[in-house]
């Protein structure tokens, strides 16, 4: 399919592409070549093949929706440069 330059210019507009003089023609042969290759898509017979993922098809996996701590403070803590008990310690921002 061949674009002409004003649908180029347009299109490159609407997508906030700027394009320089001499790529308008350059780029109506890719976007053409795009359309084309679309073309051929639509040719492909698909009766008798089941839709894939995400029609709706699929089920999430679901895990139990419950609050934790993590269970790990003694593991987070270790990472602390300072800490007292079981709480970091921070140098004094404010006087």
């Amino acid at each position: 399919m061949s674009l002409d330059a004003k649908t180029v210019t347009r299109i490159a507009r609407l997508a906030r592409i700027g394009l320089q003089p001499g790529e308008v023609e350059t780029l109506g042969q890719d976007m053409g070549s795009i359309i084309d290759w679309v073309e051929q898509l639509k040719e492909v017979d698909v009766t008798g093949v089941d839709p894939m993922i995400g029609t709706g098809l699929a089920k999430p996996r679901l895990r139990e929706d419950r609050v934790t701590d993590g269970d790990c403070r003694d593991k987070v803590l270790a990472n602390a440069p300072e800490r007292e008990g079981p709480f970091f310690t921070v140098p004094k921002v404010v006087e």
